[in-house]
């Protein structure tokens, strides 16, 4: 019987010789595609250009919202359609993703991504904000919270990661397993991801209805941006500090967890874990959501977030 890593490896080199390769799209023609009037982008030191939005109103309450692993600030548009009247809401790109660019061996890290969201957030002007996190998202927000107490009023956890000895859901996306084996990482830097997206957005979103071929093309797309694929398919470096269950105790920001119960990304349980972990954090589960609430149930979640923004103490 064949090994695991063994089958992956099979199923990895089934990709590359069955003629998935794929070029890069130049930033130039998915900009003219996928920024709208609200896009910016904001030159930071070591050659990063960062996309990001900044709507709604800029004399409110700021909320900052950082989007998982392969996916875009595209990610929140339903959330910021509904803040957007009361509250200054801020989106960004983080380095691989998106409409950002970064220069040819960048190397991605949750150091280096807590470093973006402070250097784009002080650059703007909001210096306290309430800071969400989706996925990976979750995990930058966190560690944010930590190295940065004075500047996050509110921190919002959505179907985070990172969470230790936290392990993926049985039912994950295929190309998760292929990113933990060193050929199927070779392999999915040359291919197209369109034979391994769609299954894995119906995964992540649970409801199938909501992966219309336009959002399979956005990922898709934006993922054969100049150096993405290379970025995400690097493996990352650990953290800098010991993280353990009792690193989230040091969290002093009144904290939301929100999770969707049929997650197949990461287990509900991990959010259960963080709320354990952090203290006086609360927890929101939808019984029929998957991994990304925000847009499978857009008015519930952003009633949710609205009522834990409003029970804020002031500042």
């Amino acid at each position: 019987m064949l090994s695991p890593s063994r089958l992956l490896v099979i199923a990895a080199s089934a990709l590359l010789l069955g003629g998935c390769l794929a070029s890069d799209i130049p930033f130039q023609k998915l900009e003219a595609k996928y920024a709208s009037a609200s896009s910016r982008f904001m030159d930071l030191p070591g050659g990063l250009r960062v996309h990001y939005r900044d709507q709604g109103r800029r004399d409110a309450p700021a909320v900052v919202l950082v989007h998982g692993f392969a996916a875009s600030l595209h990610t929140w548009e339903p959330w910021v359609q509904r803040l957007q009247a009361d509250y200054r809401v801020i989106s960004l790109d983080l380095p691989g993703h998106g409409l950002t660019r970064a220069p040819s061996g960048y190397r991605t890290s949750g150091d280096g991504n807590v470093g973006v969201v402070d250097q784009v957030t002080r650059s703007l002007g909001a210096e306290r904000f309430v800071l969400v996190g989706n996925s990976m998202g979750g995990g930058v927000a966190w560690n944010y919270a930590l190295v940065h107490p004075e500047r996050t009023r509110g921190l919002v956890l959505v179907n985070a990661a990172g969470f230790p000895s936290q392990s993926r859901s049985e039912n994950a996306p295929v190309v998760f397993k292929l990113l933990g084996n060193p050929v199927g990482r070779a392999v999915l830097r040359k291919v197209d991801p369109r034979p391994l997206a769609s299954g894995g957005l119906k995964k992540a979103y649970q409801d199938e209805s909501l992966v219309t071929p336009a959002l399979v093309d956005r990922y898709v797309e934006l993922a054969r941006a100049p150096g993405h694929r290379e970025m995400l398919t690097s493996q990352r470096p650990g953290p800098a500090r010991p993280v353990t269950p009792a690193t989230f105790a040091q969290i002093k920001a009144p904290t939301l967890v929100m999770v969707g119960t049929k997650d197949q990304v990461i287990p509900a349980a991990s959010s259960r874990a963080f709320v354990r972990a952090i203290p006086k954090a609360v927890l929101v589960e939808y019984p029929d959501g998957g991994h990304v609430p925000m847009e499978q149930m857009p008015d519930q979640s952003a009633a949710d977030l609205r009522k834990f923004l409003a029970g804020l103490p002031p500042g």
